[in-house]
């Protein structure tokens, strides 16, 4: 099968049952993203299908040719680093950085999903402006654990990507 991985096609052969956190990982060498529960509980596995932020330890690499993946490794790289991946890193939105890469993929889509509107359950109202207030940067990230509790940090180097 074929796999548009960071802009690259992979060709790889792999068992249909595999996950795309697996092919990512074992198939591709794209260790970023990380394994986190397997059971799709922590967000350390996200990355950006086609824009939007999945668990790839939940869905199957088959269902993915044809899609746009990007990783961790796609988002930028250490000589011309993202705005949030820069943002993480001065706002010390990290401790141990195990689930840095599945934050920062999550917050780079969740960026997104506001811009465009997209009410999550403590919205203010089901149309019209996002307000990125701390009670909305955490519901829209409740899907990322971060067991170091850098959450303040993390919602820190959101509110300086988003421009608040």
């Amino acid at each position: 099968m074929k796999l548009t991985v960071n802009g690259r096609d992979h060709e790889i052969d792999l068992d249909v049952r595999t996950s795309l956190l697996d092919a990512l990982r074992d198939h591709l060498g794209l260790t970023g993203t990380k394994k986190g529960c397997d059971h799709g509980q922590c967000g350390a596995c996200t990355v950006l299908v086609d824009g939007r932020r999945i668990n790839a330890c939940l869905t199957l690499a088959v269902m993915h040719e044809g899609d746009s993946i990007v990783t961790i490794e796609g988002l930028g790289s250490s000589d011309d680093l993202h705005p949030m991946q820069r943002a993480f890193l001065s706002h010390d939105g990290f401790q141990c950085g195990y689930c840095t890469p599945g934050q920062i993929c999550s917050a780079v889509a969740m960026l997104d999903e506001a811009a465009m509107g997209w009410p999550s359950h403590v919205s203010d109202s089901l149309d019209g402006k996002i307000t990125l207030s701390d009670a909305e940067i955490s519901e829209r990230m409740s899907g990322n654990l971060c067991r170091c509790s850098a959450y303040p940090n993390i919602v820190d180097a959101i509110r300086e990507v988003a421009g608040q």
